[in-house]
């Protein structure tokens, strides 16, 4: 503990922690290791544990897997690695590993975290002694599991390391062109999955550099220090520099940007970046846009509020409340998203009517940084009930501990769908507003840099308008592709769009104002 302690400073924000299974170490001293790194460092994020360690400890210990997982949750552990899955064959498992868990237990392990709210990564151990079609079935498993918790993050293929294990020749490494391959149909397969990871330590930096333009969008970090790929006979550098991994994404034409465990956006490496709000309501405007001399980042709105507010995104469809706060860096443009009564996509999910949330507790969705002061002003100015808001992070949530839940964009219009179970009661926030104020909603609205010079202002200006008038001209069809991922039918994503208004008219200043002096008159909350 003392080592891992030694290695951290301020300006690491993740500590993936796996081993061996140790014969005698109490459960004291992992619980332990948890708790010291949080209390020591608690900007950090702890990842830990694989599905083949918590089954160890399940065993070892005699707890309840579920126990095991909720007294590393208490400790501070956050997310869990993927390792562990090697190919999900039994042909395999049998010649290679017999002693190490199957899918089964695998499954098992990671369905119980996202049931506790604690996401977690995939992997898969190719290039030994699989077949294609194990490979094929090993991510076929991977997407049926994701349609039913959504608790993982990322997929990271991992290329066998020969070294001495007798399995290949020393020094048979994958080819390169069967990394891409594999990334490639990763991509393609697992379109459920948010994130591909090119896991540059074993790919080694320059093939997992093409890789970004495979379908990879995650080349993991600088490393610190690793020792399991490198003793199995990796051949890449055992750390990176920043300098250097913020280089290899420039010249692969890509973002480089800082992450947290969760994948939020913590810092963006390049200028001239344009804020993409990565949700169905915002497809008219992106759908075709041109890049020009802009870079397009997609990123969820209070996240994009927080990046502008460091100066690293120069311009986008900034949620209302972080155009407030930066109102006089930013200059208001005139397109924004509105409502006209209902959205949809705004939604509390309660086991309580209004009244009855006085004093309750709100799990928030991360992602939202308007449309939770939308909610407290409902309550507080509509209703007169004040409740207790708890943020909850950027993937899977336990929600039990909620009387009520905010969710917004794509999760909320899936959600309104299909319901989300123990929360019987559903209220369209858009809808609440206008049967109250009689006025449209604007979330959010484009503005840009006070400091962008005047040729960057009117080329901008020029793409968004043709972008918009394009997008507008084709509500029927445009965000078919993104709706059927949502599982919404073509009418249904149509029926939404039509929902919203995309020009900021006298109305929607107006509406502005009336919110603006709502939110002064209720208590600021994070």
């Amino acid at each position: 503990i003392e080592e891992i302690l030694g290695k951290l400073n301020s300006d690491v924000h993740e500590v993936h922690i796996t081993g061996g299974l140790h014969p005698d170490w109490p459960w004291e001293y992992y619980v332990g290791m948890v708790r010291d790194i949080k209390k020591a460092f608690p900007q950090v994020d702890v990842k830990a544990f694989t599905a083949v360690e918590i089954d160890f400890f399940h065993k070892k210990f005699k707890m309840p897997i579920e126990e095991v997982l909720r007294q590393l949750y208490a400790a501070g552990l956050r997310t869990m690695p993927g390792g562990g899955a090697e190919v999900f064959s039994e042909r395999v498992r049998k010649l290679l590993f017999n002693q190490k868990i199957g899918a089964k237990t695998w499954f098992d392990v990671h369905k119980t975290a996202h049931r506790l709210g604690i996401p977690s990564n995939a992997t898969l151990l190719y290039g030994h002694i699989e077949t294609y079609e194990e490979r094929v079935m090993h991510m076929v498993k991977l997407r049926e599991a994701q349609d039913e918790t959504h608790g993982f993050l990322s997929f990271i293929p991992l290329a066998f390391q020969p070294g001495d294990t007798g399995i290949k020749p020393k020094n048979d490494f994958t080819s390169a062109i069967e990394d891409l391959k594999t990334i490639a149909i990763s991509r393609l397969m697992l379109d459920n999955f948010p994130h591909i990871k090119a896991y540059w330590v074993m790919l080694t930096e320059e093939v997992a550099s093409v890789a970004l333009n495979f379908g990879a969008d995650d080349m993991d970090g600088t490393v610190g220090g690793e020792k399991i790929a490198h003793d199995a006979g990796a051949i890449s550098p055992m750390t990176m520099a920043k300098e250097k991994l913020i280089k290899i994404i420039n010249d692969a034409g890509k973002i480089p940007v800082e992450r947290d465990v969760y994948y939020n956006a913590l810092t963006v490496n390049t200028d001239k970046v344009i804020g993409k709000i990565p949700y169905l309501n915002s497809v008219p405007f992106y759908e075709h846009f041109e890049q020009r001399q802009f870079k397009v980042l997609p990123i969820a709105p209070r996240r994009m509020g927080r990046l502008a507010a460091k100066g690293q995104i120069d311009a986008g469809l900034f949620s209302l409340m972080d155009y407030f706060s930066m109102e006089q860096d930013l200059q208001l443009m005139n397109y924004c998203i509105a409502t006209r009564d209902q959205v949809k996509s705004v939604m509390l999910f309660s086991k309580e009517g209004w009244q009855g949330l006085n004093g309750r507790k709100i799990g928030i969705i991360d992602d939202t940084a308007t449309s939770v002061r939308l909610l407290q002003v409902l309550l507080e100015k509509r209703y007169g009930v004040k409740a207790e808001f708890v943020r909850m992070h950027s993937s899977v949530n336990d929600l039990t501990p909620y009387d009520a839940v905010l969710l917004i964009g794509d999760e909320a219009l899936k959600a309104n769908k299909t319901g989300l179970p123990g929360f019987d009661l559903v209220f369209d926030l858009a809808r609440e507003w206008y049967d109250w104020q009689k006025m449209p909603f604007v979330f959010a609205v484009w503005a840009h840099k006070r400091t962008m010079d005047a040729d960057s202002t009117t080329e901008l200006q020029e793409i968004i308008q043709q972008s918009l008038e394009q997008g507008e001209n084709r509500l029927e069809t445009i965000g078919a592709v993104h709706g059927a991922a949502i599982s919404l039918t073509p009418k249904e994503t149509a029926e939404y769009l039509q929902g919203f208004n995309y020009r900021l008219g006298e109305r929607e200043r107006a509406a502005i104002e009336i919110f603006k002096k709502l939110v002064e008159e209720v208590e600021v909350i994070p």
